[in-house]
């Protein structure tokens, strides 16, 4: 389980937890956190490993 924050709630700081489904980002770091989509079909920025 991650939590992920998606672009809507960069402003908010609102996280949103699920599975990883897919990782988008292509490198292996990133500033602002890997993208990955949930299961759940969200997509964001990886905030936390849970």
């Amino acid at each position: 389980m991650v939590q992920i924050i998606q672009k809507q709630d960069q402003r908010t700081g609102k996280l949103t937890e699920g599975k990883v489904k897919r990782i988008l980002t292509s490198s292996q770091v990133h500033p602002h956190g890997i993208k990955v989509e949930l299961d759940t079909g969200k997509i964001g920025r990886v905030q936390q490993l849970s």
